[in-house]
């Protein structure tokens, strides 16, 4: 059975590969898990040597098939215990990463089915990331796009970048919320600020570049998750 900490480093690698990152390094794995250069690349070798990675110092890191099952387990069970802690435990969407951080590694595949069968099966978690089934399949379906990227016009609020400090609890102060309908009326360039309305708020909320790049959305006509 794989560590915490080799479980860890799998999700992060994962969640860098399935990112807009062009290729994945030691840095930016330090970067995400707040450790050393150094400490990244001794369990780099650990994990080629379990055949979990493909690791050549200085040039690349890719997950290996068996790697990538695991690490698609792990998400699954990240999305589900959020999904679980909000939906059954009625915990606040902005409280949920770091119990379900802890949850995810001690948590049996038998309460987890058990769990995902109560839930009725949730394709997406509380901040709309999708949930892999069993078999670490994402639910099909076309994929939302950061708002960052958008032009003025109407969306769905479809995802939020749930490991940024303070993002939820900000949206949830300004009344946005999976499934509300947003107008994006107008992006400052120069000045890097959005301003968007909510069908819950028809007061422009302004919003930096940042911000705008850590919420997706959809096509306002897409069903609500």
């Amino acid at each position: 059975m794989a560590t915490s900490t080799v479980e860890n480093y799998l999700k992060a690698i994962l969640q860098l590969d399935e990112g807009p990152a062009e290729s994945i390094n030691v840095g930016a794995i330090a970067e995400a898990l707040q450790v050393t250069p150094g400490t990244v690349t001794a369990m780099m070798r650990h994990l080629s040597e379990e055949r979990l990675v493909d690791y050549v110092p200085r040039r690349q890191i890719k997950l290996l098939p068996k790697g990538r099952k695991m690490a698609r387990q792990i998400v699954r069970r990240h999305r589900l215990i959020e999904t679980f802690l909000v939906k059954i435990m009625e915990l606040d969407w902005s409280e949920v990463h770091e119990e379900a951080e802890v949850l995810e590694h001690v948590i049996s595949e038998k309460l987890l089915s058990r769990i995902d069968e109560m839930l009725g099966n949730p394709s997406h978690d509380p901040h709309g990331d999708p949930i892999p089934d069993s078999n670490g399949k994402y639910p099909s379906g076309k994929a939302a796009q950061p708002l960052a990227s958008q032009s003025p016009g109407t969306f769905r609020l479809a995802r939020v970048d749930d490991s940024e400090e303070g993002l939820l609890e900000w949206l949830s102060r300004h009344k946005l919320e999976l499934g509300s309908l947003c107008q994006l009326i107008r992006h400052d360039g120069i000045a890097g600020i959005y301003e968007v309305t909510s069908d819950a708020s028809p007061t422009p909320i302004s919003m930096s570049d940042k911000i705008a790049a850590k919420i997706w959305v959809e096509d306002s006509h897409a069903k609500p998750r």
